[in-house]
């Protein structure tokens, strides 16, 4: 059945939960207001997603291997972007893949995907160019003809602009069904028809590190890590794993390793019953032991004290469904 919903967050973790077609964790770099707008649109083989972001971020991404999506900056004046310590350019399309990427952006990032089932576009590729895609794998960005692109980027925003002002439209299976034929018609010859950016030697080499690092992060979460015993869990120099994290992060190994366990406390302090919890429990429990450091930090941070957090009442984490669309609404972002 086709769906649509606007949604408005305040809270990243509520935020990631609803992303489409991958599943994400989003990191705030700043004490500035998180807020983030997303557009969302379900045809019968479409997804169609938009968002705003007011606040640099970082995040990881794995995309779902079940659908095949692109995205892209639907703004020329959009925040730059970095995807895998590459840069996205207006006009540039991102070919996202099951693998487990990094993204960062600044202050007002906006950015729109497209996704459906990896065998619908194996389907539509050979429909439209008259063969099997030559799946062109290492391809990571994709330099699509302008007037190409500018027809997808015309679609995108004429599907979205439907979502907020008259969804009703949309539920026209007629209107649908031209404007999903539509869009996929544009999106494989963006991709066909596109110049690829492939990785070099060492783009593959700083992937693999990075994946290291993030699985040794996940094994070990609830105590103190220092870069010398990273290094020699994941078997690389520190110089190296620096220039990795600086390139797919825009920080360093610790900086981001306090950073995320930050948010991951942040979070558990959010939700925790003040009755039940503790802040040194859930401090500790996410690695912090200097608990006068830790407290700093997090005001500095969020702009309040841990125990201020966790005093907060439970309604304080916002999402916002800005206008209920009147068709039927299915979940693919919480499932």
């Amino acid at each position: 059945m086709p769906w649509s919903r606007v949604l408005t967050f305040t809270d990243p973790l509520l935020c990631q939960a609803a992303i489409l077609s991958a599943d994400v964790e989003i990191l705030p770099t700043t004490k500035e207001d998180f807020e983030v707008e997303i557009t969302q649109v379900g045809a019968d083989r479409v997804w169609l997603q938009g968002l705003h972001a007011s606040a640099p971020t970082v995040c990881t991404v794995a995309c779902k291997p079940e659908r095949q999506s692109i995205g892209f900056l639907t703004e020329s004046n959009s925040s730059p972007l970095q995807h895998c310590g590459l840069e996205v350019l207006p006009g540039d399309i991102i070919v996202n893949r099951s693998d487990v990427i990094h993204r960062r952006s600044g202050h007002d990032l906006d950015y729109g995907s497209i996704s459906l089932p990896t065998d619908e576009l194996d389907n539509a590729v050979e429909a439209i160019i008259g063969c099997e895609f030559v799946e062109k794998s290492d391809r990571r960005i994709v330099h699509p003809h302008p007037q190409l692109m500018a027809r997808l980027l015309k679609l995108h925003r004429a599907i979205g602009q439907l979502a907020h002002d008259t969804p009703d439209i949309l539920q026209m299976p007629e209107v649908l069904r031209a404007l999903e034929n539509e869009l996929i018609h544009v999106m494989v010859r963006c991709l066909a028809d596109g110049v690829g950016v492939e990785p070099t030697t060492g783009d593959c080499r700083h992937d693999a590190i990075l994946a290291q690092f993030e699985e040794f992060l996940e094994a070990n979460p609830d105590r103190p890590l220092y870069l010398t015993e990273i290094c020699a869990a994941i078997g690389v120099a520190e110089r190296t794993l620096r220039a990795s994290c600086e390139e797919h992060l825009g920080m360093g190994p610790i900086r981001f390793l306090t950073l995320r366990r930050m948010h991951l406390a942040h979070g558990s302090l959010l939700r925790a019953d003040p009755l039940k919890s503790t802040v040194t429990r859930i401090v500790t429990d996410h690695g912090f032991w200097e608990l006068g450091r830790f407290s700093v930090a997090y005001r500095a941070l969020f702009g309040e004290s841990p125990s201020e957090t966790l005093r907060r009442p439970a309604d304080r984490i916002a999402i916002h469904l800005n206008r209920p669309s009147s068709l039927v609404v299915t979940e693919p972002g919480y499932a």
